[in-house]
């Protein structure tokens, strides 16, 4: 793994504010009804993301995660103003307006997808990593899914499979405490969801999800280990998501002063302290990250606002058709 260092540091806090304050516009930007459907935002988790890309190489290492995945891509090189664009269902999107908030995708930058399904990108992502495997190459999938999603059967039968093909994956459940609005605790009779690894024999572990170091870590580990070909790893990063499951979500499983407590440990301010703290940056240079950030967050909504909507018939164009399909049969 690289060092951890200054430039870290000061990068971990603009990219991590960034995402924060995109999502914020992307939630005011929802109540006013310009982005439509479901939107399942970030906020709290940003350590994990951060901690992952600072492991991984992102020349050929690929992601695939759940719907809440508007600032992983961001993260891994597409532009943001694209990903605004593909919320508002512009055609300047990352798939031209079709896709939304649940599915952002790019091939080029090795980002495979938000998917509505819950846990259904758990097998894809051990189907890449087949990929690699197979054509010899020694990159590596990170697939990212929540708590809600552990508890699906398809969770099983992937690791079964990735154990014992030894697959380049890196299984990431992102432990946000209440998946779509109950506890860990109500769905299952244990509350460590890491020790599912253990039945197959997989390494397995907790991690701090609210600390990008700590994060970086544990990925670094995980991904080392795949790329030398022995095999997959399920990490559980521990986070927490400050806002709803979506924003239908009233959030009536959980105290406002409970979210209060998780934010004194916030990612955000965590890696602040320790710049300031080591002398990396002072205030005024942290002024000016933060106007940097707010002007590509105003630059990304402007870009949405006056990008064109699809043509209609971008939608046909995008559907297969093969006219003499071998298993239709005509009548005469």
């Amino acid at each position: 793994m690289q060092k951890i260092t200054k430039e870290t540091y000061l990068k971990w806090y603009e990219d991590m504010l960034f995402w924060r304050k995109f999502e914020d516009k992307l939630a005011a930007v929802y109540i006013q009804q310009k982005v439509r459907g479901f939107l399942h935002l970030y906020n709290g988790q940003e350590a994990v993301l951060a901690g992952a890309l600072h492991a991984m190489d992102l020349t050929k290492d690929k992601m695939i995660t759940a719907y809440r995945n508007h600032v992983q891509p961001i993260g891994m090189g597409v532009d943001p103003r694209r990903v605004m664009a593909e919320l508002y269902g512009k055609a300047t999107g990352t798939s031209q307006g079709l896709g939304g908030s649940m599915h952002i995708f790019s091939k080029e930058h090795r980002f495979y997808g938000g998917h509505g399904i819950v846990g259904g990108q758990i097998p894809l992502g051990a189907g890449i990593a087949f990929g690699d495997k197979y054509h010899g190459s020694d990159a590596v999938t990170l697939c990212c899914f929540g708590d809600g999603a552990a508890r699906q059967g398809s969770l099983h039968e992937t690791f079964n499979l990735a154990m014992l093909w030894k697959l380049p994956v890196v299984f990431v459940c992102e432990n946000n405490g209440y998946a779509m609005g109950t506890s860990v605790e109500r769905t299952a009779n244990h509350d460590e969801i890491w020790k599912l690894g253990k039945g197959y024999e997989m390494p397995c572990g907790p991690v701090d999800g609210m600390n990008p170091i700590k994060a970086a870590e544990a990925f670094d580990e995980a991904i080392q280990r795949a790329r030398r070909g022995e095999g997959p790893t399920f990490l559980e990063l521990k986070t927490y998501r400050y806002r709803g499951h979506s924003m239908s979500d009233a959030q009536h499983y959980r105290t406002k002063e409970e979210v209060k407590e998780y934010k004194k440990i916030d990612p955000i301010t965590q890696v602040k302290d320790i710049i300031l703290e080591k002398k990396y940056a002072d205030e005024d240079a942290i002024k000016v990250i933060d106007k940097r950030v707010k002007d590509l967050v105003s630059e990304c909504e402007k870009f949405a606002e006056e990008s064109p909507f699809p043509d209609k018939n971008v939608m046909y164009d995008v559907v297969y058709e093969q006219e003499d399909y071998p298993f239709i049969q005509h009548k005469l």
